[in-house]
């Protein structure tokens, strides 16, 4: 016969110990959780600003209106749906509106719209993908329609935009 040692087998922490840190470790949790919790609410709360004693007890007074037709002024184009440069099967729909300094006649919105029809047909799929794609489909949009207006043509606002 061979001789077989007996090992003990190896002991490890009571259960009653492995309890109480649980206990501590959990406890430590949630005391981090509301230290945190307490900090972020003081930081975001507003803080209350002291009226100025010249507006004290007077009604505020509604700012005067700018005269009508001055300002920026957001002018929406018909929508655009054309075929893509690639893949040749694949068709894109948008709809966009431009921001113009002041008010614009009418033609320069449609030259605007037809420069945006024919740079949208150049595209191609792999330069539209992704976020970073969208940023620079706008910047050139945009780019485009403030040289078509001269200027005029501040942001232009991508409310639509379909690929199928």
């Amino acid at each position: 016969m061979a001789n077989i040692e007996q090992v003990p087998p190896r002991k490890g922490p009571s259960l009653a110990v492995q309890g109480a840190m649980l206990l501590v470790v959990t406890a430590a949790a949630i005391g981090m959780g509301w230290m945190s919790g307490g900090y972020l609410k003081g930081v975001g709360a507003p803080s209350s600003v002291p009226v100025a004693p010249e507006n004290e007890g007077k009604v505020a007074e509604p700012a005067a209106a700018q005269e009508p037709g001055t300002g920026p002024t957001l002018v929406a184009l018909a929508p655009i749906t054309t075929n893509m440069a690639s893949p040749a099967g694949t068709w894109i729909r948008m709809e966009v509106s431009v921001v113009y300094d002041a008010p614009q006649p009418p033609t320069m919105t449609d030259d605007i719209h037809q420069d945006l029809l024919a740079f949208v047909r150049t595209l191609k799929m792999h330069q539209i993908e992704g976020a970073s794609g969208y940023q620079h489909l706008k910047a050139d949009l945009e780019e485009r329609a403030s040289i078509r207006s001269q200027g005029h043509a501040k942001q232009i606002l991508i409310r639509t935009l379909l690929l199928e």
